[in-house]
């Protein structure tokens, strides 16, 4: 929302502008403005008279703005009412004092004042917490026919505004101070409105012992001018100064200096947990990690229409197979059988939240509200005043948070599949040989390894063109026999025996078998190209009839088609049909297949090792919707897409994994499950989910709504139980369980947020409702959300006094806005002109199966400055990481833009000769390529702490990356440019200095 034209106005130039560039243009109810006011425009008074001009008069009616007239100004008015009554029930004392607020008009203090934090940042919060931001006030337009407001006094032009206050500011993370730099002379009648614009100056450095508000002499009678950026991208349109925004990397910081090596104990009615970003220990004390479930808010509104009225998010992330921290206890194992049972009604897992009655003879379900029977071959009585069993401490599925329970029954151990295209273009493409041998490699060193015994992995090996070979690789026969299948669309198996074999019986068979697949000949004309399903459907059928599941490898070079489309080369199937859809929706059969695999536990991973054509068929949808992925490489001849494939290839195989997974989602009584969003196929029930594999990173977000009230006392229960098989074939269910306090009060909900969380809650939203949605639609209702949170709190858990030009923001959702902001400038919801629907097809996938950190990583990346000499080549730390946006790249610098997806590294022009002998191996700036590349081995300590830096990170990552090089000035900038995302981006997004300008003035006009 930016630009509201008045009744009597037509689309402005500027509003055009708004829709180019992915702005909502709907206006919200309530009065009208202008949310692009001119400079001229802009109120200069004292803040005192702002806060009687915009705030005081916003309960009574419109004057000075255009009032609603007839039915809507009752309607309006009657919803303030109802809302103000609603809030004085639920909240009685949401009054809270600003963070800060504007000094008095013409006072100024005469001497600096020092003042210390009142309190820690993860400490209780008091009610002073929410940091207030002094923006520009903006002048309403007044209606013909309405009141005009009294001219103010022409002094009012030239005062200064004064410095907020720092009194009560308990964080003061990012201050606007915007100093008195108009000196309006009334005998000059030359002094233009433009020359009256506000100059934004930076506050006073900070005293190391806590704020200072230091009097700047001679400020009212500087020049008027505004500071221009070092970057056009970063410059606001409104002058604002973007260094002085809100921080996520201080955010991250401040974080990390808390609880970096150090011990957050998660017991129910917990506090707010550390950030996803911050590696710190868990100790497992009743409610389950924040690794494994991590809340929207930790205080649970106890009315629906309290948390309706919060324009909050309630509901949770949950990463089923996250991996603990370095330091942390293993995951407690108990067997199924010596297992206290659940409750028998809802099908819950035992947990620490069930309550114990008659003397530990039955439980309480807080998930369905009945009482359980106790087998007698578990009981036992319990103790004290609240009613604890005796055995708690010594079984974990009484006192931890997450827990898993070894099932009984074992099944079939996992199978690994390997497809090798052999058509007339993989065979002319020269690589099948180098992909053979790095198959072989990979084999070899499974068979040599110890410990779990991986050798005893069932491997099997198939080859395609448009027909199947199968590969009969049976230890009692002297060579390996190839079955030929030529009628793929009802495909029968010939035989079953020989086809999945032992990796330590089979070794040799299938080395002679990679050996002669480079020497084939073309048999087959791929012309019209060669379907990737046929390789999955002929795994599916060799699964099915040995009746375990397993993790399929297809190695594919032929141009793509899809299945049913033998006739038409690269078809994508998106424009031969006349029924509108998405271009993110997967055509029917791969739906099919797809749903064919979660059944049976196939994960696919489709490694493409040819240059598709733009417009053939995407193949990405059945690998990433039955948990594995899509990995492209060029033509496979450089050493860079050599190397990067060999580590994606390992990585794939050596991953833990969890096969033909369950997942149900429990909750309170009261509470029940709305939606679930992640990279699945979407079944009946939200509250129950089906995946085909899953790792440690997958993460899916649960959305919850009320039923009905909650009780504060009992607090509100979320639980997942994922049960799935492992490789060696056991069944274990992996439960996790968190309990959250509950409260009648609105601010309690903002307090208990975190922004990372709500950016992935909201990602994982967005990309899932792409499929049926437009995205222009997808970007204003993520706006139109976030705006009228922030006016929410700003009406209910602000203080009266707070003046219109103050942005007020809650504690911990400081970085919201930025996070929001490159959230709907990506490539998936807001496309570029050079976005290819192939890599929009691809991000979006990828980004859906990221957890928090890795979603927080994509969107807000990390921007590391390198050292240029052998004295300070230690490598850098995570928390010396610079904001994203150009002023913070400086020509004499070496900086590293990292992301899950992505390494940038971008060399500035005036980097010392020396830096670029030691790690470059040149002393000439125009020498070095831009592209992909690779940093050369030298003996120095620079770039020996530089590759370090960049090996430790690429491990990391979900995926092998390509280091990328950019150089200042170049013409693959661009690639740069999309990650600076404070900045405005190519394809047209808003930098972060005028999205927060515009959160601002929309979160007040909603209040009008």
């Amino acid at each position: 929302m930016m630009d509201v034209p008045t009744a009597n106005q037509s689309r402005t130039p500027y509003q055009q502008w708004a829709g180019q560039h992915g702005w909502c243009t709907a206006s919200p109810p309530g009065s009208l403005c202008s949310p692009v006011p001119g400079f001229q425009h802009l109120c200069l008074g004292s803040p005192s008279d702002q806060r009687s001009r915009h705030f005081h008069q916003l309960p009574a009616s419109n004057h000075g703005r255009n009032a609603p007239t007839g039915t809507d100004a009752h309607r309006n008015t009657a919803c303030d009412e109802n809302a103000a009554q609603r809030l004085q029930h639920i909240t009685p004392d949401a009054q809270v004092p600003p963070c800060s607020l504007p000094l008095d008009e013409g006072t100024q203090p005469r001497h600096p004042r020092q003042m210390s934090s009142p309190y820690s940042p993860r400490g209780p919060q008091p009610a002073t917490s929410a940091p207030s931001l002094l923006l520009p006030p903006y002048a309403h337009h007044g209606s013909p026919s309405g009141p005009q407001p009294p001219p103010p006094p022409p002094h009012q032009n030239h005062l200064p505004l004064s410095p907020p206050s720092f009194g009560q500011c308990a964080n003061q993370s990012a201050q606007f101070t915007p100093q008195a730099n108009t000196r309006h002379d009334p005998a000059s009648p030359s002094t233009s409105p433009v020359q009256q614009q506000s100059r934004w100056a930076p506050p006073p450095p900070p005293h190391p012992r806590g704020a200072m508000n230091e009097f700047v002499p001679g400020a009212t009678a500087r020049g008027v001018s505004i500071v221009p950026p070092q970057s056009p991208n970063s410059e606001s349109r409104y002058g604002l100064d973007p260094e002085l925004l809100p921080s996520a990397v201080k955010v991250i910081a401040e974080d990390r200096a808390e609880w970096e090596g150090k011990v957050f104990v998660s017991e129910p009615f917990s506090r707010l947990p550390p950030l996803a970003t911050t590696s710190c220990i868990i100790e497992d004390r009743g409610n389950a990690s924040p690794l494994a479930i991590r809340a929207t808010s930790y205080c649970v509104p106890c009315e629906g229409q309290t948390a309706l009225l919060s324009r909050l998010p309630l509901g949770a992330l949950v990463t089923p197979l996250a991996r603990g921290n370095p330091g942390e206890k293993p995951l407690p194992v108990c067997k199924e059988p010596e297992c206290v049972s659940g409750c028998s009604g809802c099908g819950a897992s035992m947990c620490a939240a069930m309550g114990w009655q008659d003397c530990g003879q039955r439980f309480y379900c807080p998930f369905c509200g009945k009482l359980g029977e106790v087998p007698w071959q578990h009981y036992q009585p319990t103790y004290g005043a609240e009613g604890a069993r005796v055995d708690k401490d010594k079984r974990p599925e009484l006192s931890m948070g997450s827990y898993e329970i070894l099932g009984s029954q074992k099944g079939e151990p996992a199978a690994l599949l390997l497809a090798i295209d052999v058509s007339a273009s993989a065979l002319r493409g020269g690589h099948l040989e180098f992909v053979t041998e790095q198959i072989h490699s990979l084999l070899t060193s499974l068979n040599r390894q110890d410990g779990d015994a991986p050798s005893d992995v069932r491997v099997g090996l198939m080859t395609y063109d448009g027909r199947i070979h199968l590969y009969d690789l049976s230890p009692a026969l002297s060579r390996p026999h190839m079955l030929v299948i030529t009628e793929t669309d009802d495909l029968q198996l010939p035989v079953r025996e020989g086809l999945l074999v032992s990796l330590r019986d089979c070794m040799d068979s299938i080395d002679s078998v990679l050996r002669l697949i480079p020497q084939f000949s073309a048999e087959c004309d791929d012309s019209g190209g060669v379907p990737a399903e046929l390789p999955v459907k002929a795994a599916l059928a060799i699964l099915q009839a040995l009746s375990c599941p397993g993790k399929l490898l297809i190695f594919h070079t032929a141009s793509l088609m899809e299945m049913g489309h033998a006739n038409s080369p690269s078809s994508s199937g998106f424009f031969g049909s006349s029924k509108p859809k998405s271009i993110f929706q997967p055509s029917e059969p791969a739906v099919s297949l797809a749903q064919e695999c979660v059944r049976q536990g196939c994960g696919v991973h489709l490694f493409v090792l040819s240059q598709q054509d733009v417009g053939g068929a995407w193949p990405g949808h059945i690998p990433y919707l039955t948990g594995g992925a899509l990995h492209t490489y060029g033509h496979l001849q450089g050493e860079l897409d050599k190397e990067r494939f060999s580590a994606d290839l390992k990585r794939t195989v050596e991953t833990d994994t969890g096969y033909k997974a369950e997942l149900r989602i429990f909750v309170s009584s009261d509470l029940r499950v709305s939606g679930c969003y992640g990279l699945f196929l979407p079944g009946p029930s939200p509250a129950l989910v089906a995946l085909a594999t899953l790792d440690r990173r997958t993460t899916l977000a649960v959305e919850l709504s009320h039923t009905r009230g909650l009780d504060e006392t009992r607090g509100a229960a979320i639980q997942t139980a994922l049960t799935y098989s492992t490789r060696t074939g056991d069944r274990r269910t992996r439960v996790h369980t968190l309990t959250l306090r509950c409260s009648r009060h609105l601010q309690d909900a903002f307090r208990h947020c975190q922004a990372q969380t709500l950016l992935t809650f909201y990602c994982k939203k967005m990309y899932c409702a792409v499929l049926e949605r437009p995205l222009q639609e997808m970007r204003e209702e993520l706006q139109m959300e976030v705006t009228e949170a922030l006016a929410s709190y700003r009406k209910h858990c602000s203080s009266a006094s707070v003046s219109a030009g103050q942005l007020v923001l809650p504690q911990y959702l400081r970085a919201l806005p930025v996070y929001t902001n490159s959230l709907r400038k990506s490539e998936v919801l807001l496309p570029g002109l050079r976005s290819s629907i192939h890599r929009r097809l691809q991000q979006r996938c990828q980004v859906l199966g990221m957890d928090t950190p890795g979603t927080a990583a994509h969107f807000y990346p990390l921007l590391l400055p390198l050292p240029l000499s052998v004295e300070n080549s230690e490598p850098p730390n995570p928390e010396q990481a610079l904001r994203c946006c150009a002023v913070s790249l400086e020509p004499r610098g070496l900086y590293l833009v990292h992301t899950p997806l992505t390494l940038l590294l971008w060399v500035g022009t005036r980097v010392p000769a020396s830096t670029l002998v030691e790690l470059f191996n040149t002393s000439c700036f125009s020498s070095l390529p831009s592209g992909e590349t690779k940093l050369p081995v030298l003996e120095n300590p620079l770039s020996v702490s530089v590759r370090s830096l960049i090996d430790g990170l690429n491990s990391q990552g979900p995926c092998a990356r390509k280091l990328w090089l950019v150089k200042e000035g170049d013409a693959c900038e661009e690639a740069l440019q999309h990650h600076l995302v404070e900045d405005k981006s190519p394809n047209g997004g808003a930098s972060y200095a005028d999205f927060l300008y515009h959160l601002h003035i929309n979160s007040v006009r909603l209040l009008q």
